[in-house]
This record gives structure tokens, sequence and C-alpha cells, in this order.
């Protein structure tokens, strides 16, 4: 079983910044595809950035020029830099990693806290 575990959450003011990190057991070059979702209160979760052992990084809308997402091919790390963080940004964020030949794994989730 692939293990996937967020860090990185926390209380962060108007306009700051918080840079989440997902650590997996399993090796970035086994994987299709590694990304950040995030669930709002009330809300459905989304998709907020992915990318794959390939370099292919995508980003929703709404986070493009604020969020960067990377890896560490090394550490087996992929890692959630947002700027410039707004209040309607509250969220648990979730890290989710495509294991080639394997499956789909999920972390718990690290929360990220907007304060208005």
């Amino acid at each position: 079983q692939v293990q996937v575990v967020e860090s990185g959450g926390g209380l962060v003011q108007p306009g700051g910044s918080l840079r989440l990190s997902c650590a997996a057991s399993a090796s970035i070059f086994s994987t299709t595809t590694m990304g950040w979702y995030r669930q709002a209160p009330g809300k459905q979760r989304e998709l907020v950035s992915t990318t794959t052992n390939t370099g292919n990084r995508n980003y929703v809308d709404s986070v493009k020029g604020r969020f960067t997402i990377s890896i560490d091919n090394a550490k087996n790390m992929v890692y959630l830099q947002m700027n410039s963080l707004k209040p309607e940004e509250t969220a648990v964020s979730y890290c989710r990693v495509v294991v080639a030949g394997t499956g789909v794994y999920w972390g718990r989730g690290t929360k990220v806290i907007g304060s208005s």
C-alpha cells in the first residue's frame, strides 16, 4: 500500500503564503500524476494543480500565477507553493498520487485556514 502524507497547512493572513508538502512512499518515477485538491467548507472537492513525471503542469484558473507545484524526485515529494492567499481559500488540501500499474492514493489532508 502506498502511503501519502501531507503537511504544511496552517493559519495564514490574507495575502500570505504557505508551502504544502506531500510525501509518498512510492517513487515519483513510478507515478503518472501527482496533484493537489482542496475542499472548502460546504463545497465539493476540487482540483487545484497536477503534475506528471513528463513535466506537464496544470492549474485551476483561479490559482494561476499564485500557486506553483513542484517535485523533488530524490525525496519522493511534491510541493504546492501558495502565494497571495485569499480568505475564501480556506480548505482542507489533499495530495493525490497515481502510481502507474498500481492505483490511486490519497493523503488524509492538511488544513489551510485563511483569516479574514
